[in-house]
Formats: C-alpha cells, structure tokens, sequence
C-alpha cells in the first residue's frame, strides 16, 4: 500500500512510539464464496480517509491527534489458517505494547485471529459482533477458519453479543445463544435493543463490525449485501452508548469490497472507524497516558434476558 500515514496526518502524529492508536490493514480474500474483492477494501478505505474531515461535528474533537500508527499491512495469503497466525501474533504484539488495537479488512476470516489475541489478554471479553451474517459454522468448505466461521471461535470461548442478524445457515441454530442474538427483524419492532445487548455485555468489549450489517441503500459495496440492515443514526447511536459504558478494548471492521463506479461505500467506512475511534476518546486529552492494560476487568458475564417481558405500566 501506498499510504504512509493513516488519513494523511502529519508525522509528529503516526509514530508508533507516540501513537495511543494502531491501525492494522489486511488484505485478505481467500475464503469469500461470492463477489470477491475484500482484499481491495483496506487501500480504499484508506484512500478514503485521506478526503476526510478530521474534525468531528458531533463532539468537537480532532481525534487523530491522540496518534494513530499505520501498521504494516498484513499480506500472508498462503491458507486461511496462517492468515489467522500471522493476525493473531501481530495484534497480540500490540496490545502488549499498551496500543489500542485497530484492524481493517479484509473478509471476516481475519476476525478470529484478532478476537484470539484479545481474548488471550483481557479477561471476561465480550464480542460485539454487528452483522448481517452469523458466521457461526465450525468449519466451511473444509476450514475453521473460513469467513462463515468468523465467530464460532469466540462464540466458545468469550460472551459473544450478535447484532443485525438476518441471514443464516440452519445448522447455525445449534450453535447461537438466541438469547444474546438481536435478529434484525426483532430490533425493527422493539427499540430497546440497544439498552438490552448492553446489559449482556461484561466490562471489556471487542467489537468486530462487518459492514454488511448496514443496509445495502447506504452501504452496497460488500461481498453479500443483505437487505434489511442498519441506519448510520441508529448505528452510531449505539456504539457511543458502547464506548461510553463499557472499555471497549479494541476493534475491527470488514468486508469492504470497493466498487469503482461507488465510492460512498468506501467513505461511509472510512467515517465509521473515525467515529469509533472517537468515542473511544471522546474523554481523553491527547497529552494524557493511555492505559489499556492487560487483563483489565470490572464484572462477570451478565445474564440479563434478551427483551424484557415485562410492559412499562406508566
């Protein structure tokens, strides 16, 4: 990749030493079933932060001078299984060096590599999961880690929160905890799904965001568009309330697949990372330590019931 610096910022803020931020791009496509190019969407996500704003409206901050360090792109491509290693121990590097951790796909596949790394640091994890698909198979065409078993892992291991739901394999039933799955048509109908998914999350959170969770009117370039999908509103509505009651230890974002005649796509992500990584600091002076320290922990799984059946009788 060509980029040097994360959205073209100034040097004094992308050192690695200096940088609170880690940006990790993968390029990865090995595994998609469909429209291939995810492999492409880390350079257009970047090219698209280069024509960005860098001061945030909503809350009046400039976030990227609290530095953002742009990581070598990871490019081992030689099977899925040493795409996830080479993810894994790159992430895990950076958190030991007291970073947060970014990652920017890239199908879904990368995801368990990155969601391994943070679950070997920080205890009780959840993963917040925003998606269309549930990528919970064991294994597909052959491979545990394909896309489609983006999440079985963490689903095993962490306390796994799916959000945006709406296309599945039967088999998947067997796996998902329904009551911690917030089925896009249930969310259509009830708004308290945002107050509900956070009760259910434990203190540190990971949040692995596939942008197929949007809705393909305002997000059409991924590898399978699913109708039915996320607003930008509701959706960031939803992860500053995220960022704000729990540590949101870090975070990755996939399934971009530019499409050259459509270039909203490709911005639409470029502003959500920015407006993720702002929440993240929204209360943080740039001169001030970061501390994202290992295994930092306040509370256990909660165990709080999907929707709560009792009617408000005021």
């Amino acid at each position: 990749m060509n980029n040097k610096t994360y959205a073209g910022i100034e040097e004094q803020f992308s050192k690695l030493d200096s940088s609170k931020i880690v940006l990790i791009p993968v390029p990865y496509d090995g595994t998609s079933t469909w429209q291939k190019g995810s492999d492409k969407g880390p350079e257009a996500f970047l090219n698209a932060s280069e024509n960005m704003e860098l001061y945030d409206i909503e809350t009046e901050t400039e976030v990227y001078k609290q530095g953002v360090y742009l990581a070598d792109a990871i490019t081992e491509n030689s099977s899925p299984e040493k795409m996830v290693d080479e993810v894994h121990q790159t992430t895990k590097k950076f958190i030991k060096r007291n970073k947060f951790v970014t990652t920017f796909g890239g199908e879904h596949s990368i995801s368990i590599g990155t969601i391994r790394a943070f679950n070997e640091c920080f205890d009780d994890l959840t993963v917040l999961q925003i998606d269309a698909h549930a990528d919970l198979r064991k294994e597909y065409h052959g491979s545990t880690c394909n896309h489609a078993c983006a999440v079985y892992e963490a689903s095993q291991t962490t306390n796994l929160i799916q959000v945006g739901i709406r296309s599945m394999d039967v088999m998947e039933t067997t796996v998902m905890d329904k009551e911690k799955t917030y089925f896009a048509h249930e969310m259509a109908e009830d708004d308290a799904w945002m107050d509900s998914a956070i009760d259910q999350m434990t203190d540190n959170v990971y949040i692995t965001f596939d942008l197929d969770a949007f809705d393909p009117s305002i997000m059409p370039s991924t590898g399978t568009p699913e109708p039915g999908g996320l607003l930008w509103y509701e959706t960031i509505e939803f992860l500053r309330q995220v960022f704000e009651e729990k540590n949101v230890v870090g975070f990755d974002i996939v399934e971009l697949c530019p499409n050259s005649k459509e270039k909203s796509s490709d911005f639409l992500a470029a502003k959500l990372y920015y407006k993720m990584l702002t929440y993240k600091f929204l209360n943080e002076d740039a001169d001030d330590d970061f501390d994202n320290t290992i295994n930092k922990s306040k509370g256990n799984t909660n165990k709080v019931s999907k929707f709560n059946d009792n009617e408000d009788d005021n």
